[in-house]
């Protein structure tokens, strides 16, 4: 059966942002408005539907990479920059990105941050790869407008060569007023790590991706209560990715390989909102759709290049290289 009548008929409709930027933070807040975070520090927001975007980037920022933001409404959001040391930031705006504070800025020379999450508007986190064996866990209580280093207790020992990648804005994802996961390569095995109490502990599965090499790994997470989605595989260019996708029916304590998985690396995944058991993932070689949840997954025609994809109650946004959003259509 033809991928286009198993999806329904949709694809990417692609929106022009006017900039070159490569854009792998991206938060969906609804079918009109979109924010999108990359390269030389740019943040653009839509609200219209991508028809239009303003450039909204925190004054200063053109030497960072943004790699992940989160966005409360069409005029609160939170991004993070990526980076060894003082590269690593946190800004906040209330004003729709018309002013921008810098909320962190990483003191520590040995902390790298990759992800951010929230788990409503005023409770998130941020995570570094390993600093002293452990991934180093950061939180907010009041919305990101101040950070603090979480005890490291509770986290499993990393992997020798173990980190996150700043890949889709999708290495620390959460659902539900608790729970957090956070996705692994570059060790042995790629992992994922389940805390349910906001960060303070941590259990750790290997997953059956691609790993042992510090190009391979998980890329992405999504989870809609208990059930989850990881993607990754080998990011080089032409490498094989076999098995790169897997499930989870029980919060991540076990996780399964796709029977059908993608047929390359994949960055970045989301539950589609409309219909349940169904999901996008994208990546540098197109976007593959799972009706079943995760088990089998299928290309949705030739939609391009994405690194990243968000949905929300009402739509799905897809964003990467070149300047490229998409918003998902029905054709």
């Amino acid at each position: 059966m033809a991928a286009g009548s198993r999806a329904g008929g949709v694809g990417w409709a692609v929106k022009a942002t006017g900039t070159d930027a490569r854009f792998r933070g991206l938060a969906a807040v609804n079918r009109s408005t979109a924010w999108v975070s990359g390269s030389k520090g740019t943040v653009l927001r839509t609200a219209d539907g991508g028809r239009s975007w303003q450039n909204v980037s925190p004054p200063g920022a053109q030497g960072l990479e943004l790699r992940d933001i989160e966005a409360f409404d069409a005029r609160r959001a939170v991004a993070l920059s990526i980076g060894e040391g003082e590269d690593s930031r946190i800004f906040r705006t209330e004003d729709a990105g018309a002013t921008w504070t810098e909320s962190f800025r990483n003191p520590d020379p040995r902390a790298f941050y990759d992800c951010l999450t929230f788990f409503d508007a005023r409770h998130g986190l941020a995570m570094s790869d390993p600093v002293d064996g452990r991934f180093r866990i950061l939180s907010t209580r009041d919305g990101g407008r101040s950070w603090n280093v979480l005890p490291n207790d509770g986290m499993p020992t990393a992997l020798a060569g173990e980190a996150g990648f700043a890949a889709s804005g999708q290495c620390l994802v959460s659902s539900g007023p608790r729970d957090v996961w956070l996705a692994t390569g570059g060790g042995a095995v790629a992992r994922v790590m389940h805390s349910g109490d906001r960060g303070l502990t941590w259990t750790v599965t290997d997953a059956p991706v691609p790993g042992g090499d510090p190009a391979k790994g998980v890329f992405g997470l999504a989870f809609r209560g208990g059930r989850g989605l990881a993607v990754g595989g080998d990011y080089r260019t032409g490498q094989p990715s076999p098995q790169a996708a897997a499930t989870t029916a029980d919060t991540g304590r076990t996780w399964r390989p796709s029977s059908a998985p993608p047929a390359a690396y994949r960055s970045g995944v989301a539950w589609l909102p409309f219909l349940p058991p169904a999901a996008l993932t994208v990546g540098p070689t197109g976007t593959d759709i799972t009706l079943d949840g995760g088990r089998t997954w299928w290309p949705l025609g030739d939609e391009g290049s994405f690194d990243t994809v968000d949905c929300t109650d009402t739509a799905c946004w897809a964003a990467g290289e070149k300047g490229r959003v998409g918003r998902l259509e029905v054709r």
